[in-house]
């Protein structure tokens, strides 16, 4: 029993390795996670893991992106945030009412489809009060909907015929975690993932109003989380962009970036056993479907309509 648990351990490390290499693709990396956790279980704790490797891959990124192209990225996805984040909430609370969720966990989803998928919902957990089920449930609906869209959002895209500016602020606006927005935008094109990434981390930055709203309306005084860690992405912007001795390690640091974060995608997939997924119930998954085609399907018209 031992000697096949140790087994199962080095093979996990052995496809964590592998989705480092230039063989696998992101959505690979994530589908070689979903079917190891689905067909031998979980044979590694990895949640604290994943999460620093993931931050520091994102950090990584910001080596790669010139503060221009960020600052553009930033200003044309500015607007569609805003007005993105406003009615994906509304519309959540409503869809609550029709479909009788409980309100908390609903606040969550909407939270998360609106924002930045499990930063979001971790951010303004605390605030409402939410307890671990209710947490879970959200956070299990967000991570099934980020797997489907790094599968299928670059097919969208090449459908739409959509360019590399198009296909960025789209998936910045559309997925939810930042995990996949990166893995979706790097198998669409190198200038999609900097728009993406730069997008996405900028729109992340609404967790502090939004959840200063929701401690206002519930009369909350549970603390904000908010993720530091996209200061350090923007500071990795500005470094790349000004100081003259990293230029020549920029395209290397990204690269390896690109290829950490696919084994965070691996470590994300090894978590989406489907008995999580019968946790989450049917109602609840049927409201972040929703919102979820309803955010993709009005970013996507607005990049075809005001994003030639």
């Amino acid at each position: 029993m031992l000697q096949k648990k140790l087994l199962l351990q080095l093979l996990f490390l052995a496809l964590a390795v592998l989705s480092f290499s230039p063989l696998v693709s992101p959505p690979i990396a994530l589908l070689f996670g979903i079917l190891f956790v689905n067909i031998f279980g979980k044979v590694l704790e990895t949640d604290t893991f994943v999460k620093k490797l993931l931050q520091y891959s994102i950090i990584g990124l910001g080596f790669g992106i010139n503060l221009n192209t960020a600052i553009e990225a930033g200003s044309q996805g500015f607007l569609f945030t805003v007005s993105t984040i406003a009615l994906v909430m509304i519309f959540g609370l409503l869809l609550a009412k029709i479909l009788k969720i409980d309100k908390t966990i609903a606040q969550l989803i909407s939270a998360g489809t609106a924002i930045c998928g499990g930063s979001a919902i971790a951010a303004v957990a605390p605030i409402l009060k939410a307890n671990s089920k209710q947490t879970s449930v959200a956070l299990g609906i967000v991570f099934v909907l980020n797997a489907v869209a790094l599968f299928i959002f670059p097919e969208i895209g090449h459908f739409f015929n959509l360019s590399q500016n198009q296909f960025g602020i789209w998936s910045a606006i559309a997925i939810h975690d930042t995990s996949s927005v990166v893995g979706a935008a790097s198998k669409y094109g190198n200038e999609a993932l900097q728009i993406a990434t730069t997008v996405k981390l900028a729109r992340a930055l609404w967790i502090i109003p939004l959840a200063f709203l929701i401690s206002i309306f519930t009369k909350s005084e549970g603390k904000i989380k908010i993720p530091y860690f996209i200061g350090f992405f923007v500071l990795a912007i500005l470094a790349g962009t000004y100081l003259p001795f990293l230029q020549n390690f920029n395209s290397i640091i990204s690269e390896i970036s690109r290829d950490t974060l696919k084994v965070a995608l691996f470590l994300i997939g090894a978590g989406l056993s489907l008995q999580n997924l019968k946790n989450i119930g049917i109602k609840p998954l049927l409201l972040g479907i929703i919102l979820w085609i309803f955010i993709s399907s009005i970013s996507l018209y607005a990049v075809l309509e005001f994003l030639k």
